[in-house]
């Protein structure tokens, strides 16, 4: 919304400067989005008069023509505009005039072989409108020679805010007044209306509501009113430099007074020219498909969820939102039917959207306009009309009813305290309330709260909370910092929130870039990593590709790596944690961390490097990022079952399952399946991990003392190795947990330092080599007892996989 600082003054009584009254906009939440002072901008333009208009020689819509600027000979102008005529006044550019609303500096030329020393200038180019039909025309006595911001009186500073939907009060000079005057800005000059006296009953009968129950009904209450026997034409000038300040068009001294009227006191109006009636207008919705010639020149197919003021002839206003070109006042109109209505504001909303018409009422009626303007509104419209037109009112006509809500809120002082930590005094609380209009009873520490009827959008205390916040100023806010995580997010977070939280800390901790991706993929992305059932497809799919919710976080990150890929960043590292849907209960939908790692980003660094170690990634590469992912959320990987099989996604051969048991999987890890490689035309490996979090056990509660870890002692570990000879199918996986579960009481770790397979070992056979590392608690180990363990080990080795002591 834009207005001017001068009549923002006319309803404000201040001295503050422009500074003062932008910055405390902003405090209170009015955002200001732009400010231009006026006279610098436009204080190149003069007032000219074009003293001949010729036809050009070389072209047939261009003209010649001559204008005294009022200093110096007459100037030559090559013009396009169709309305550019011999005594004529308007508004002269020079060259090197700066072109605002076309952004270029003019300059001399020559047009079609004939010089041309400047332009005169239309609306749009002043940023006065948008109209660029034609060249601005001036009064006859308007001064040659004059700036032309002052002859207009926009020698101002225009301002911009942008109004939030639920401010429906502040789309009105008397708004931003208001909250001005709350802050402390100045005092709000707002007189009453004062009812206009009836001289005869009105011709036209209350418009009838032909809705049906089942109908939706955007009207809640029209009034109207009938003034004949007025004289239109244009309006005063200093209601024209008004709305010519603010980017509106004058057109006549009624439709000027609608718009003054909107612009002032928020309250959108509508004039019929009653002599174009045909027969008596009613309220209804519009049948499907039904044609509507609007205000704007344009025809609009409308729906039977839209309402519409129609006649005998068809619809004549699409209700809220435009007029109709039919009913529309001219000069000649001497009787109107002004109306004054109450709307459903989504309704409204949603009928602008489907038509795409954006209008200054639809603007104000769908953020909610004050019912009680209603009636206040005509009788304002009626009195300035009466002044500038003339003629006779006829007494009003009202259909409909709206019931004012009458919301009293219950509101403790305290809450403030609460809610925003500011220590304010009661006398404070109130009195800031007061000043925004609210009707504040008791004396306690609980009053009761009454909101005005303009403010539709206060429900709660909270909102009451907001308005002395903002009145007071947020600026005051005590500034305390949020306390760690670390130690409270057992506290304040579910177990998944927390497991997400750790996640994703401990993948970017490894160098990983955290992606967010579409929930929806294709459906043959969603067969290829393990959904695509009926029951993930959408409904009404944005596209083919994106027409069934993902089963798996991969596809949005292989997506993702192509898209770089194809931007030469081919070696990246990508993780997610997010939702995937196995189905349409909420058991499917799952939580899960998944992680890629593509080209040469392994855990040994990425990218060529001088001494030549930047390996391919492996799928050992994803295996490291699952365990430590594991880790980091508590759980040990070398607890689980480690399967070599695959995932859907995954290359046979060079990937495995992590299990808690057949029925309780926690994820899969491997190399990206060639063929889905191949379909992203993408060269690999790429390799992947996922973790399914909703999967992982809850940790048990530790007893009061803990059992402390095997490494904690301030003992020498010993080591010991061992090599087995197994079968060649046997995974290092099962000989390493065996050997771990010899005696958990010493043995501390296990690891494979060597795999053999070959010379002497016969068909079939491959030997592990593996390292035992043996922590005494309490006092160094004799041989007996590092012997005694030994045996455990070759046992327990020899049970779980059937091999022997390589001698």
């Amino acid at each position: 919304m834009k207005f001017t600082i001068d009549w923002l003054k006319e309803h404000l009584e201040t001295d503050a400067s422009v500074e003062e009254i932008v910055d405390t906009l902003t405090m209170t939440g009015t955002e200001v989005e732009t400010i231009e002072n006026q006279g610098e901008i436009l204080g190149a333009f003069i007032v000219c008069e074009v003293i001949s208009a010729e036809q050009h020689p070389n072209a047939d819509r261009l003209r010649v023509c001559m204008v005294n600027t009022g200093s110096g000979d007459p100037v030559k102008v090559v013009c396009g505009a169709p309305n550019a005529k011999t005594g004529m006044k308007g508004v002269f550019a020079g060259a090197g005039t700066y072109i605002p609303g076309t952004d270029f500096t003019l300059a001399k030329g020559v047009i079609r072989g004939q010089e041309s020393n400047g332009m005169l200038c239309s609306e749009r180019e002043l940023l006065i409108s948008d109209d660029h039909d034609g060249v601005i025309e001036l009064p006859a006595d308007a001064p040659v020679g004059q700036k032309y911001v002052d002859y207009a009186n926009i020698n101002d500073v225009l301002i911009e805010v942008e109004i939030t939907p639920n401010r429906g009060d502040c789309v009105s000079i008397i708004g931003l007044a208001r909250e001005l005057a709350a802050a402390g800005v100045g005092k709000l000059v707002n007189p009453s209306a004062k009812p206009v006296p009836s001289i005869s009953p009105s011709p036209v009968p209350p418009l009838e509501q032909r809705f049906d129950a089942d109908e939706p009904k955007t009207i809640r209450k029209f009034a109207g009113r009938v003034i004949k026997n007025i004289k239109n034409g244009p309006s005063p000038d200093w209601m024209q430099k008004k709305l010519l300040s603010v980017g509106m068009r004058p057109i006549n001294a009624v439709v000027d007074i609608t718009n003054y009227i909107s612009h002032t006191w928020g309250r959108p109006l509508h004039a019929y020219d009653v002599d174009k009636l045909h027969g008596t207008p009613y309220l209804r919705n519009a049948k499907a498909g039904e044609e509507f010639m609007a205000l704007d020149g344009k025809t609009y197919k409308l729906d039977d969820t839209m309402c519409v003021i129609a006649d005998d002839s068809g619809a004549i206003c699409l209700g809220g939102i435009m007029g109709g070109e039919s009913t529309g006042c001219t000069d000649k109109t001497t009787s109107v039917l002004m109306e004054s209505a109450s709307w459903d504001p989504m309704l409204i909303a949603k009928s602008g959207r489907k038509t795409g018409i954006v209008s200054d009422a639809r603007f104000r009626l769908e953020r909610s306009v004050d019912p009680a303007l209603t009636l206040e509104g005509m009788e304002r419209a009626t009195q300035l009309l009466l002044d500038i037109c003339g003629g006779e009112a006829c007494e009003p006509v009202i259909s409909g009813k709206e019931d004012i809500p009458e919301i009293i809120i219950n509101f403790p002082f305290s809450e403030v305290k609460r809610l925003t930590g500011l220590k304010l005094g009661k006398s404070e609380i109130k009195a800031a309330l007061t000043l925004l209009g609210f009707w504040v009873s008791g004396s306690g520490d609980v009053v009761k709260v009454a909101v005005p009827s303009w403010r539709t959008d206060i429900k709660i205390k909270a909102d009451l909370v907001e308005e002395v916040m903002r009145i007071i100023g947020v600026d005051r806010v005590p500034v305390e910092p949020l306390p760690s995580l670390s130690g409270v997010a057992q506290k304040i977070l579910t177990p998944i929130q927390n497991r997400r939280r750790i996640a994703r800390r401990a993948l970017a901790a490894r160098g990983m870039h955290e992606a967010v991706t579409w929930s929806f993929v294709s459906k043959d992305q969603a067969e290829k990593f393990g959904g695509g059932a009926r029951e993930t497809a959408l409904t009404n799919p944005i596209s083919p590709e994106l027409a069934h919710m993902r089963p798996s976080l991969l596809p949005g990150l292989l997506a993702a790596a192509v898209r770089n890929a194809n931007r030469s960043y081919s070696d990246l590292a990508l993780f997610e944690v997010g939702q995937i849907f196995l189905g349409d209960t909420p058991k499917d939908q799952r939580t899960f961390a998944s992680a890629i790692r593509v080209g040469t980003a392994g855990l040994a660094g990425s990218g060529r490097h001088w001494d030549g170690r930047a390996d391919k990634v492996d799928v050992f590469d994803a295996k490291a990022d699952m365990a430590a992912a594991l880790d980091a959320l508590g759980f040990d990987m070398a607890k689980a079952q480690l399967l070599d099989q695959s995932a859907p996604w995954a290359h046979p051969g060079r990937a495995g399952r992590v299990q808690l048991g057949p029925k309780n999987i926690l994820g899969w890890f491997g190399e990206i399946h060639p063929s889905i490689l191949a379909e992203l035309d993408v060269s690999g490996p790429i390799v992947a991990f996922e973790i399914d979090l909703d999967a992982l056990p809850v940790p048990k509660r530790k007893g009061s003392v803990a059992k402390p870890p095997l490494n904690a002692s301030d003992l020498m570990p010993l080591k010991r190795d061992f090599a087995f000879i197994v079968d060649r199918d046997v995974p290092a996986g099962k000989l390493l947990k065996a050997a771990s579960s010899a005696n958990k009481n010493l043995v501390s770790g296990v690891s494979l330092f060597d795999v053999f397979e070959g010379g002497n070992l016969g068909e079939g056979k491959k030997s592990l080599a593996i390292e035992v590392t043996l922590q005494p608690r309490d006092k160094t180990f004799t041989d007996e007892e590092i012997e005694a363990v030994s045996t455990k080990v070759v046992a327990a080795v020899q049970k779980a996989t059937g091999g022997e002591l390589r001698s």
